[in-house]
């Protein structure tokens, strides 16, 4: 019986260093990995929504393209000359050589 109030005494003052050590890690969780992935998520967003005819883009798959029409779910790019494939407008990305550096 003595063993346990000893056990429970020193149980009772580790849920406070514990809930601290909880709160900070998920503190820099949040400021290194979730924040940043979001802030990305937005801007790809942005991105999607401001679309224009004979911007330069990039798809999911890595194919380097031009865009030659617009519709609310598609896109058609031109990936060569007067060959042209239509794609989901989620699937696009900017393509990082034409964007400005940071």
């Amino acid at each position: 019986m003595k063993s346990l109030t000893v056990f429970l005494q020193t149980q009772s003052g580790a849920d406070y260093s514990f809930l601290i050590m909880m709160v900070i890690i998920f503190a820099i969780m949040y400021f290194f990995m979730i924040r940043p992935q979001n802030k990305k998520q937005k801007e790809i967003a942005k991105f999607r929504k401001n679309l224009e005819i004979g911007q330069d883009i990039i798809t999911a798959g890595g194919i380097y393209g031009k865009i030659k029409e617009l519709t609310d779910n598609a896109i058609v790019v031109e990936i060569a000359p007067s060959v042209k494939i239509k794609i989901d407008r989620n699937s696009i990305y900017p393509d990082p050589q034409t964007q400005p550096r940071k």
